[in-house]
C-alpha cells in the first residue's frame, strides 16, 4: 500500500483473563438498507455447543431503518455460527435472520427464509454455488470523501491492463488487507476458495465455494462482515457499488457459478445449452430486477460485461450474460457462470433465482420480486 496505514488497531490488546469463562457471541444481521450489516455482542456464561444454545435477541429497529420508534423492537434469530477470527476461541460470529415482534413476520430485507424454502424444494438436485465477490478499496478523508486506495488524490492512475492478478508496489494496492481477510475467513471456517487483484487498480475479489444451497449466501454475508471489520483496522472503506468510478474503469460484480446434479451429470453440457440457456434468457428481465441496484451502470457491454437489456452467452466468453467454461464443454458436464449479478446483490435472492429458473420452473420469481419491492418501500 502506498499510503501510510492509519488507525491500525488490535482489538485483542486487552485479553480476557484465563479465569473469565464466557463466550462472546457477535450477533450479525442485514439492516434496513439491504446493503449493510450491523452487529452487537452478547455475553454467554456457558459454552455454546449447538445452535439452540444461542437464544433469540432484540435490537432497536428504528435505528437500522427497519421499524419506527413507536414499535421499534426487532428480533434476531440465530441461524448459523462460525468461529470468531478476531477474538479467537471459544467466541463466535452468529448470523441472524430478523423478525417483527410476532417472531413470524420477516423484517425488511430478510430474504433468507424464502431462500431456505426454495433450496429445500430443490434439495434433491443438490445445487452448488461458487460466488466471485468483487469490491473496491477506498481511502477515506474526513467523514464524507473517499477515493480508491493508491490513486492520486482526486486524480487517476495508469489505464487498466497492468492491475489484474498483479504484483509490485506500482500495480497492486491493498494486498495486505485482502490477505488478512483471506486468513480471517479461513480461520472462521468459511468456504473461501481464493482471492485475486482485479482489473481496476484498488479492486479485489474473493471467492466463496463450493457451497451447497443456503450455505452460499450465509458464507458470503459472513465473509463480507469479516471484510468490513478488517477494513476498520486498516482504515479502508469497502465499496460494493457496481460502478463506483465512472468512465473507463471496471465495475464490480458478484458472478455466480452454478451447477446441479443434472449439469454435473452425463450430457450436462448439452442440457445447459438446450434447456437452461433458453430458460435463463426467458427470465432475463425479471432476473435483473433481483441482481443488484444500479447494475445498469455496470452492464454496458464493456469491461467484460454484457449489455443490460440483451441476454447473450458463449463458451469461455466474459462478454456475455452467461459464460460456459471451456472445461464444462471439454468434459461434457459441469457448471455455468452467470456474470450479470452486481457486487451489491443479496446472495439469497440471486441463488434463489438460479435455483428457481433451472429447477422449479420459475414458480418463485414473482414472489421474490414482491418481497424485494416490499422491503424497498418507506416505513409506514
Amino acid at each position: 500500500m502506498t499510503e501510510q496505514l492509519e488507525n491500525l488497531r488490535n482489538f485483542n490488546h486487552y485479553e480476557l483473563n484465563s479465569n473469565v469463562k464466557v463466550t462472546l457471541a457477535e450477533y450479525i444481521w442485514i439492516d434496513g438498507t439491504g446493503l449493510s450489516l450491523r452487529s452487537k455482542t452478547k455475553v454467554f456464561h456457558h459454552e455454546i455447543k449447538q445452535l439452540s444454545d444461542l437464544e433469540w435477541w432484540t435490537y432497536d429497529g428504528s435505528s437500522t431503518e427497519q421499524a419506527n420508534t413507536k414499535w421499534s423492537e426487532i428480533y434476531l434469530k440465530p441461524v448459523v455460527y462460525v468461529r470468531d477470527p478476531f477474538r479467537g476461541a471459544p467466541h463466535l460470529l452468529v448470523l441472524c435472520e430478523t423478525y417483527l415482534p410476532d417472531k413470524k413476520t420477516p423484517a425488511r430485507y430478510n430474504f433468507r427464509w424464502l431462500a431456505q424454502e426454495i433450496m429445500e424444494k430443490a434439495k434433491e438436485f443438490n445445487p452448488w454455488f461458487g460466488i466471485e465477490q468483487e469490491y473496491y478499496l477506498l481511502k477515506r478523508t474526513g467523514t464524507t470523501h473517499t477515493w480508491p486506495l493508491g490513486w492520486p488524490n482526486g486524480g487517476f492512475p495508469y489505464p487498466q491492463g497492468r492491475y489484474y492478478c498483479s504484483i509490485g508496489e506500482r500495480n497492486n494496492f491493498g494486498r495486505a488487507l485482502a490477505e488478512a481477510h483471506q486468513r480471517a475467513c479461513l480461520n472462521a471456517g468459511l468456504k473461501l476458495a481464493g482471492i485475486n487483484a482485479e482489473a481496476a487498480p484498488s479492486q479485489y475479489e474473493f471467492q466463496i465455494g463450493i457451497a451447497q444451497g443456503i450455505e452460499a449466501g450465509d458464507h458470503l454475508w459472513l465473509a463480507r462482515y469479516i471484510l468490513e471489520r478488517i477494513g476498520e483496522e486498516f482504515g479502508i472503506d469497502i465499496n460494493y457499488d457496481p460502478k463506483p468510478i465512472k468512465g473507463n474503469w471496471s465495475g464490480s460484480g458478484a458472478h455466480f457459478n452454478y451447477s446441479d446434479s443434472k449439469t454435473r451429470g452425463e450430457g450436462g453440457y448439452q442440457y445447459i445449452l438446450k434447456t437452461l440457456i433458453p430458460e435463463l434468457e426467458k427470465y432475463h428481465e425479471q432476473s435483473l430486477f433481483l441482481y443488484g441496484s444500479n447494475n445498469i451502470d455496470r452492464l454496458t457491454g464493456a469491461h467484460e460485461t454484457s449489455e443490460y437489456g440483451k441476454f447473450t452467452w458463449g463458451d469461455g466468453s466474459r462478454g456475455g450474460s452467461v459464460r460456459i467454461p471451456i472445461i464444462t464443454k471439454e468434459l461434457g458436464q459441469g457448471y455455468f457462470e452467470d456474470r450479470r449479478p452486481a457486487a451489491n446483490i443479496d446472495p439469497y435472492l440471486v441463488g434463489s433465482v438460479l435455483v428457481d429458473i433451472t429447477l422449479l420452473g420459475g414458480t418463485y420469481l414473482e414472489k421474490l420480486k414482491q418481497e424485494l419491492f416490499k422491503s424497498s418501500q418507506p416505513l409506514s
